[in-house]
């Protein structure tokens, strides 16, 4: 504390000031590496989770004012895994999840635990949905959400035995076929044909699986080309118009 009232005295840029502040962040960097430890099997280097532990007490060492009357470690400790857990929250998943879920994930894995060990087996979705004060569709969310903390590379190989020329997982996700949706449009459209008078399905049978022509077909009906146009295209119009219902 002594070190700490001296370091707020002198003014910024005074050399004893930085000799002070330096000697104190090395005098408590074991104690940040002893709280990044706690975090280092979540999905990062323990290395990345000590920069960020130190980077916390580095604002600790900065913005601590010994007049408050609180000792130095119980101003630090809250702003050390504080930064380690907003590092924790935004840099560690591998999917982009909201916040409010990434908090509900946590407390879910931790209550879990908890209740597991106080019933004797795992606990149900409606226990622990009112253990944690929400809704059953709001926890499912978070258990859907915590698969997206950690992603499996397209490259993966699904062999088990090492073997090099096995399939990768991307090769084994499937993808939309476009022969589906054509065989649903033949499927609405062979309905709305049906639907047809017998003069209009002549038409368009003679038209688009005979290749006549419309004076050829103006010939077969007695009318004139300038009518079979005209009803082919109202045809064709309350075809499109049977689609978009």
């Amino acid at each position: 504390m002594r070190q700490l009232r001296r370091l707020a005295a002198l003014p910024a840029g005074d050399p004893e000031r930085e000799r002070i502040r330096a000697a104190v962040i090395e005098d408590h960097m074991p104690y940040a590496r002893h709280i990044a430890r706690r975090y280092g099997s979540h999905g990062s280097t323990s290395e990345d989770f000590e920069q960020v532990a130190f980077m916390g007490l580095v604002k600790a060492v900065d913005n601590f004012d010994p007049e408050h009357g609180t000792a130095f470690l119980g101003y630090a400790t809250p702003m050390i895994l504080g930064e380690i857990k907003r590092y924790f929250r935004d840099s560690t998943w591998s999917v982009h999840v909201p916040r409010r879920m990434q908090e509900l994930t946590g407390a879910l894995h931790k209550t879990t635990d908890v209740m597991t060990a106080e019933l004797g087996r795992a606990p149900t979705v409606r226990e622990l949905a009112e253990r944690l004060g929400v809704g059953i569709d709001e926890l499912v969310e978070a258990m859907d959400a915590s698969s997206a903390y950690s992603t499996a590379s397209l490259d993966q190989p699904m062999s088990h035995d090492g073997a090099e020329n096995g399939a990768s997982l991307g090769e084994m996700i499937g993808e939309d076929d476009p022969g589906y949706e054509l065989a649903v449009d033949r499927e609405v459209l062979r309905g709305l044909v049906r639907e047809l008078g017998e003069r209009d399905r002549r038409i368009l049978l003679m038209r688009y699986f005979h290749g006549m022509t419309q004076s050829e077909i103006g010939e077969k009906l007695g009318v004139s080309q300038m009518q079979v146009s005209r009803l082919i295209t109202k045809i064709l119009s309350g075809l499109r118009a049977g689609f978009e219902t």
